[in-house]
Order: C-alpha cells, then sequence, then structure tokens
C-alpha cells in the first residue's frame, strides 16, 4: 500500500526484481509518482496534474499496480478539480503528506477535500509517522469529521503509535465506530519487531483491529523484503499477518 516510483517504468522494474530477490510473492501495489525529491508542493497544479496522468498510465499498463494520486489542498478548486478527474480515471488512492507537501491539517481547506475525496470513493492515505506535533490528534479530528472517507494513516503513528489504542475505547461510545480508519505499519514494524516494546505493538494492532491494519513498504527506503520479515517476527498468528499481508488491502481496494 506505500510504494514510490520516482521514475516510472524504470523505478517499477527495480521495485519487482526487490521483491523477487526478497523470494516473495507480489499480489500488488499501490504507487505514487511522489516522494523524495519530486513533490507535490502548492501552486503548481499543473505538475500535479502530469504526475498524476504518469502514475494513471503505468497502472493501466500493469494490471496488478494501484495508481495513487496527489494534490495540495491549498490549491483551492483546482485541487478539487483534480480529485474528480483522477477519480473518473478510476483512481482509488489519494496520498497526502503535511510535512513534506507543507501544509496544515488544521488548514480549513483541508477537511473539505477529505470529504470530497469520499464522495467520490477515494480512500486517502495520510502519512501518520508523528513527525509533527499533534499529527495523531489532529488525524483522529479529521476521520471523526469526514466519516464517510476512507483513511488509511501511513506508519501508524510511527513510535507515538500508543495514541491510537484509543480507538479501543473510543469505540464504546454508542454510534462512535471510527471505521473509516486503517493503518499502513511501514518503518515502524521495523523498529518494533524484537524490540521491547513488541508486545505492546501487536495490543495496539488488536486494539485498533487487524482487519485494518496493512503491509507497506515506504520503497525505495525501505524494501518489501525487510518489512515482511520484520511483520513474521511479530507475536501474531499466521490469519492475522495473512490479512495484514495482503488480505485486508484487497478488500479495502475490493480487488
Amino acid at each position: 500500500m506505500h510504494v514510490h516510483l520516482h521514475d516510472g517504468e524504470a523505478s517499477l522494474a527495480a521495485y519487482r526484481a526487490d521483491v523477487a530477490a526478497s523470494g516473495l510473492e507480489l499480489s500488488g501495489l499501490a504507487a505514487m509518482w511522489f516522494g523524495g525529491p519530486h513533490q507535490a508542493r502548492a501552486g503548481d497544479p499543473a505538475a500535479i496534474r502530469a504526475g498524476n496522468d504518469g502514475v494513471i498510465a503505468l497502472a493501466r499498463r500493469h494490471r496488478d499496480v494501484v495508481a495513487v494520486a496527489t494534490v495540495h489542498p491549498y490549491d483551492g478548486q483546482a485541487a478539487l478539480d483534480e480529485l474528480a478527474r483522477v477519480a473518473a480515471q478510476g483512481v482509488r488512492v489519494l496520498k497526502l503528506h503535511p510535512h513534506t507537501q507543507q501544509f496544515d491539517l488544521a488548514d480549513p481547506r483541508v477537511l473539505p477535500l477529505l470529504r470530497r475525496a469520499g464522495e467520490l470513493d477515494l480512500a486517502v492515505l495520510l502519512d501518520n509517522a508523528g513527525i509533527v506535533a499533534g499529527d495523531h490528534q489532529r488525524l483522529f479530528d479529521l476521520a471523526l469529521r469526514a466519516p464517510q472517507t476512507t483513511f488509511v494513516f501511513a506508519h501508524i503513528g510511527g513510535l507515538g503509535f500508543r495514541f491510537w489504542n484509543v480507538l479501543a475505547l473510543a469505540r464504546t461510545a454508542e454510534g462512535f465506530s471510527m471505521d473509516n480508519v486503517n493503518f499502513d505499519i511501514s518503518a515502524t514494524v521495523l523498529l518494533v519487531a524484537d524490540s521491547p516494546i513488541e508486545d505492546e505493538f501487536v495490543w495496539t494492532l488488536r486494539n485498533v483491529g487487524i482487519d485494518r491494519v496493512l503491509v507497506g513498504s515506504d520503497y525505495p527506503q525501505i524494501g518489501l523484503g525487510r518489512t515482511v520479515e520484520a511483520l513474521e517476527r511479530l507475536g501474531l498468528d499466521e490469519g492475522e499477518k495473512a490479512k495484514i499481508r495482503s488480505g485486508n488491502a484487497q478488500r479495502l481496494l475490493d480487488r
């Protein structure tokens, strides 16, 4: 659910080679064109459109590739128009990264964009590495205020993953399901596997709901092989691991 392919076909070929070298069989990948040196910043919607077109074309050539588009919330109507355009072309996932795209989750332009994504049946993958103050609390609030939008919070909060145990308590309130919140465990799983806090991480995954946890690598920063290897070392049963490896993502994207 979390692959950065900066150079189209060349990056995809390198990714496949990396996965094959790890001895894994790839079910599919959700790929984005931005990240690292390629950023989707405010003020240049034409460049964002071109980047989105590139990954959409890539997905059309490769049936196992799910195109992940992006916009910038500060681009206003241009961002909303681009949401509608990519959705009409079959895109199912939108990625936003407050830190690298340099926007504030509390900005009043963000929530309407997230709500519109939900109306267009776009799941929203949002960075949640815990590198911005108030990250977890703001994401919780946005998910609560956009209940028709499906969210995937990348990195499950980093080493602040403990916050998300609040979902188990919040869901005891009448009519308060927060069933639109999912997580990918990219990067964070490498830190916690075989660590003193591994048991607490597993406890957190079960509290947020194993059915709402997805594997993600954050390639090319981290390979899928390292991520899956760390997942396999966690104290989860085989059924739980199977859901995290591919079952949950396939259900989320109806693939």
